[in-house]
């Protein structure tokens, strides 16, 4: 293991004022995007909406990777080259999802393990091949009537944590991303709790499985109301939990935490980035792996027409200037004003 590569990698994706693209949704999830701007979800409308993305002018200014999925990292742009070699040419580094989604835990029906680590390392190696040099793995954990159950928790934990340590072998950086998602009536106090257990958990994990911390990234949720609770709490209150939640639970090694949008609005998430950016001193740079909250303005600017395509680009590239000034702590609501 490298771990000056790993490192020098990790803190590349979390430099200031970059953040990540996720563009990594399966075929499934992106076919309901498209649903909803009634487009055909194909190989060739899923290649092209790909490109109009990864294509988008001086997107580097601040995106520092992109991660892809299994489909789009063997495709090829408009212009014949790959887009592999279109986001290296920008100087942005190609990242690739390897779970291979979340299941049902046998035994507990409303709660998901991840599955994927049968056959991890070859396609690792080959990922590698084709110039990944970044990964990510997703788990799901939902709060509801007793659950999550710990078993759900050291379960993904130990999951993510052996993916971790197979990425790391292969000279990948690991995105670890354990989700618990803002589907309920839970208040914020609960969401931080479950939060912070979960942190617990997955780095005693990664510490027994020798994972390198200095190369990694935390894609976690922010702690947030869930969905359906009556008392939403405030963006300030929102932004102080998460961080101290963080600071409490992530060991100062790990070079950036870059959070998941998790279904809040485009500008909510936004705008929770941008305060908690406001705080100094962090042992961390915290940033954004956002997909819906980046890709939203574009995916219905473009409604799949060709004439289009410069809208949405310019709508992705708006959305992606706005999450830049949040890793700076420089965003402002009045700048949505002026938004695509």
């Amino acid at each position: 293991m490298d771990k000056e590569k790993l490192n020098i990698i990790a803190k590349k994706l979390v430099e200031e004022p970059k953040g990540i693209l996720a563009a990594d949704e399966s075929t499934g999830t992106i076919g309901k995007r498209f649903d909803q701007i009634n487009l055909e979800s194909n190989i060739e409308n899923r290649r092209k909406y790909r490109d109009l993305l990864f294509s988008t002018a001086q997107l580097e200014k601040y995106i520092s990777g992109v991660i892809l999925f299994d489909e789009t990292i063997r495709q090829d742009s408009d212009q014949n080259t790959s887009f592999v070699n279109l986001l290296k040419k920008k100087k942005i580094a190609v990242g690739i999802k390897v779970d291979l989604g979340a299941k049902t835990l046998i035994g507990s029906e409303k709660e998901k393990i991840t599955e994927g680590l049968d056959g991890l390392s070859s396609r690792i190696e080959n990922y590698n091949e084709l110039g990944a040099e970044f990964t990510k793995w997703r788990a799901v954990i939902t709060i509801g009537d007793n659950i999550p159950s710990k078993k759900c928790i050291y379960l993904n934990s130990i999951y993510l944590s052996s993916y971790a340590r197979i990425v790391q072998s292969y000279g990948l950086v690991p995105i670890v991303e354990p989700e618990v998602l803002m589907d309920g009536n839970h208040d914020i106090n609960k969401c931080l709790d479950v939060t912070s257990e979960v942190l617990q958990v997955l780095f005693q994990e990664l510490k027994k499985q020798d994972v390198y911390l200095g190369g990694i990234l935390l894609k976690p949720n922010m702690v947030i109301s869930g969905n359906e609770c009556e008392s939403q709490a405030d963006p300030e209150t929102v932004a102080e939990l998460t961080v101290k939640c963080l600071t409490d639970n992530v060991p100062s090694e790990v070079p950036g935490i870059v959070f998941l949008s998790g279904g809040q609005s485009n500008e909510l998430a936004t705008e929770h980035l941008n305060l908690m950016n406001k705080f100094n001193n962090l042992p961390f740079k915290l940033s954004f792996s956002y997909g819906r909250a980046l890709q939203h303005p574009a995916i219905s600017s473009w409604l799949g027409k060709d004439s289009n395509i410069k809208l949405a680009q310019d709508a992705l590239y708006k959305r992606s200037e706005l999450n830049s000034l949040a890793t700076l702590g420089k965003y402002n609501l009045s700048l949505e004003e002026n938004s695509i």
